[in-house]
């Protein structure tokens, strides 16, 4: 067997040794929280409908994005640098390079969440218009909208919207080793605001996505599902008039319109934008 078959074989298996644990204990805390805490009272996460693809979802797109993440940096440092040896590669990757790989950890890990969600609140606009939608709509379907939501992503809007934002600003030469710590908070983010909880944080629903803040922006359009773009920080929606949280209100309906008929199975997802 060749050298290519087995790498991708040891990144799905270290992704998944990653993934398991994750999502257990994720499990387990969002189920608590939401059994006190629930936006939308009612059955409980593993009993809401196509939880089987948003389960595969789940699985499927962290290997997903890990594989073309490292190839498009390869790619990248090949066409770009005129780097093409394996040591060079991650001589070059390891530590960053450039100015900013000699700024603190710390202070790398800031700029990068924070040109990454300004850069994905424009991409996530965009995606909600024209030609676009049609990839986003997927993530939208679903209508009982839980934390394991949160990787419902066709191919496509995950490789535009997310992987390519994150390899744009490690070219750039920001450090890999930001990601220890900027993964586990995104990743938990993102459940977070996908999840099936009530919780506004009051006056720092300024700062930071809440879940009442994201499950507007899963509601119809005339609800509020052309606002709260931003995936962290609110603040590009109150700077560019996106922002949206009706006082004393809580969404309740989640999903597409009626007249966008989006499979429920994750093969039927998938080929859904190329049938539209």
């Amino acid at each position: 067997m060749s050298s290519l078959p087995m790498e991708v074989i040891e990144v799905v298996g270290q992704t998944m040794a990653k993934v398991v644990p994750v999502t257990i204990m994720l499990a387990v805390v969002f189920t608590v929280l939401s059994h006190f805490w629930a936006c939308n009272p009612g059955k409980p996460w593993w009993r809401k409908r196509e939880l089987i693809t948003d389960i595969c979802y789940w699985f499927f797109v962290p290997v997903f994005a890990r594989i073309f993440r490292i190839g498009l940096l390869v790619l990248g440092a090949s066409v770009v640098f005129n780097i093409h040896e394996v040591d060079e590669l991650i001589a070059f990757y390891d530590n960053g390079h450039g100015p900013l790989a000699q700024l603190p950890l710390w202070m790398q890990a800031i700029l990068f969440l924070v040109a990454s969600d300004f850069m994905l609140y424009w991409l996530h606009r965009m995606f909600h218009g024209g030609g676009f939608w049609k990839y986003h709509a997927i993530h939208h379907s679903s209508e009982d909208l839980e934390w394991i939501s949160a990787a419902r992503f066709h191919p496509v809007n995950l490789f535009i919207g997310t992987i390519l934002v994150d390899v744009v600003l490690l070219m750039a030469g920001i450090s890999p080793n930001i990601m220890l710590w900027v993964g586990p908070f995104t990743t938990f983010h993102s459940a977070f605001v996908h999840a099936n909880l009530n919780w506004t944080l009051g006056p720092f629903k300024y700062v930071l996505a809440t879940p009442v803040f994201h499950r507007w922006h899963h509601t119809s359009l005339e609800e509020g599902g052309n606002t709260n773009f931003a995936g962290t920080f609110p603040l590009w929606d109150i700077l560019f008039g996106t922002f949206r949280m009706p006082e004393n209100r809580l969404p309740e309906t989640y999903g597409v319109d009626e007249d966008q008929q989006v499979p429920t199975e994750i093969g039927g997802q998938l080929a859904y934008p190329f049938r539209h």
